[in-house]
């Protein structure tokens, strides 16, 4: 049997198990918080795991792959030192107050902070970012297929979207939940298996260490310029702070079963992630020595298993690649439907029955997984995608966000303001200043906006509290992630 057989064998058995665990778990999916939160049951050991899963995608396995090859961990600090980053500051500073609120999705702490439009605003925003995402994840998924079987592009992208779209579109979190768990596992299998082999096919790490380029492991920027640290500081923020904001990650704190389930998933998820992170950025780095040159260097994982994997060990290394893919698209995707079906829906029908909500989710993650193909086909590229994905996030919603939840005098007009100036400041930066982080720039516009506006309205335009779902306010005692980690007496914040 040919590799390319072997290959399409362990594909199409990896494929048809996702799809019959998805099956199997739509039994519990009942109602609407059902489908979206997995009806708040999730245990730390799935919560974790479904974390991982969810930021562990594409990006992570050929982005940073190609990013090390490239320039070693600097070029790779947004993913997978940023993308990690941002796991523990949300434990730290936001998991046990959105845990209270008891939401379906971050928007409505929006909207009941700031208002309607600022909702829609930020609801657009992430669903354009996550349409970005989910794209971005379907490219590394015809990357696979293109490098290890000379399937085109095109047709693997068809392929992957078509198996998430359908245990998406069957179980919702659940069959998210239980596929990401199995995904986690089988890249982590995948990954050491892979690393390990190239190290003793090289010679072993002592023998590879002298002939890597200079500078490799380094993690600061070698030119001190305005334009270099700009940059530098906007790979860190990209991912590390624009995504305190992803319904993805969010979702996850609503799913879990208390505040210390949360806080410790994602603790343990923003380990996970680093440690398994580091591994593809440490094969590209390798492979800058022992296959130089490459035209694509995104390809570098798939051509180091091509070399390096007897044909049933590249079935299964290309197993994790699909379930690293596979476990953020079914996460981006649930997200954006999520949001679809609660904030956007009842703007043009208010009073939906929860079975009508279910319903506009479920048919919500088709449609938008074509707009995600679209893009897949158009912009073929991974992390370059995924970064403009979050460029608006990190410009227009995250200020606001972090001030709503931790500034009492954060009110709606402030917020707005902060939004709009933000964009502009974006955008102007982008057409004088093309060299520049444009994005960071917005950042520090919108950060000095609210602080000004909001003083000056607070008269005029008097703050909101912090409610959770019944529109009750929530307390704002002990919200920072300092629950022991591990304590048989349950607190009483976790019931």
């Amino acid at each position: 049997m040919s590799t390319e057989m072997i290959i399409f064998v362990g594909v199409s058995i990896y494929l048809v198990a996702m799809l019959v665990i998805g099956i199997a778990v739509a039994r519990r999916t009942k109602s609407q918080e059902d489908f979206i939160v997995a009806g708040r049951r999730l245990p730390v050991w799935i919560l974790s795991a479904t974390i991982i899963a969810t930021w562990f995608g594409g990006g992570t396995m050929l982005g940073s792959a190609g990013m090390g090859y490239q320039g070693g961990f600097l070029a790779s600090i947004a993913d997978p030192f940023g993308a990690a980053v941002v796991m523990f500051l949300m434990g730290f500073f936001f998991v046990r107050t959105f845990r209270r609120m008891k939401l379906l999705t971050f928007i409505e702490y929006f909207e009941d902070r700031f208002g309607k439009f600022a909702g829609v605003v930020a609801s657009i925003g992430l669903i354009v970012s996550n349409v970005g995402w989910t794209g971005a994840l379907l490219v590394a998924f015809g990357y696979v297929f293109q490098t290890l079987t000379n399937v085109p592009m095109e047709w693997g992208i068809l392929g992957g979207a078509v198996v998430v779209l359908a245990y998406t579109t069957i179980g919702g979190m659940w069959a998210v939940a239980i596929t990401d768990f199995v995904q986690v596992v089988i890249i982590a299998i995948g990954l050491v298996m892979l690393l390990t082999v190239v190290l003793i096919d090289v010679g072993g790490w002592s023998t590879i260490a002298p002939q890597l380029p200079e500078h490799s492991f380094r993690m600061i920027p070698l030119e001190h310029t305005a334009e270099r640290w700009l940059r530098y500081m906007r790979l860190w923020l990209i991912f590390g702070l624009a995504d305190l904001t992803a319904q993805t990650l969010i979702q996850r704190i609503f799913a879990a079963k208390t505040e210390r389930v949360a806080q410790n998933a994602f603790y343990l998820a923003g380990f996970g992630h680093l440690a398994l992170g580091v591994i593809p950025v440490l094969l590209g780095i390798i492979a800058s020595v022992t296959i130089p040159g490459l035209d694509d260097p995104e390809t570098v994982i798939p051509r180091l298993a091509v070399e390096h994997l007897h044909p049933i060990a590249i079935a299964v290394f290309v197993g994790a690649m699909l379930a690293a893919i596979m476990s953020s698209a079914d996460s981006a995707l649930l997200a954006t439907a999520s949001i679809i079906s609660v904030n956007l829906a009842p703007l043009f029908k208010k009073n939906l029955t929860d079975k009508q909500k279910l319903l506009v989710t479920r048919i919500s993650i088709p449609v938008v997984g074509i707009l995600a193909v679209y893009i897949a086909l158009k912009v073929q590229l991974v992390l370059e995608l995924m970064f403009d994905a979050n460029s608006f996030i990190l410009v227009c919603i995250i200020v606001p966000f972090i001030a709503g939840i931790w500034w009492k005098k954060a009110n709606r007009t402030g917020a707005l303001s902060a939004m709009a100036v933000g964009l502009l400041a974006w955008g102007g930066s982008e057409w004088f200043f093309p060299e520049m982080a444009g994005d960071v720039i917005g950042l520090v516009f919108a950060l000095v906006t609210i602080i000004i506006v909001t003083n000056l309205t607070q008269k005029q335009d008097p703050p909101k509290p912090l409610v959770d779902c019944d529109g009750k306010p929530i307390s704002l005692k002990d919200r920072l992630g300092i629950l022991p980690l591990f304590s048989r007496k349950k607190a009483i914040t976790d019931q």
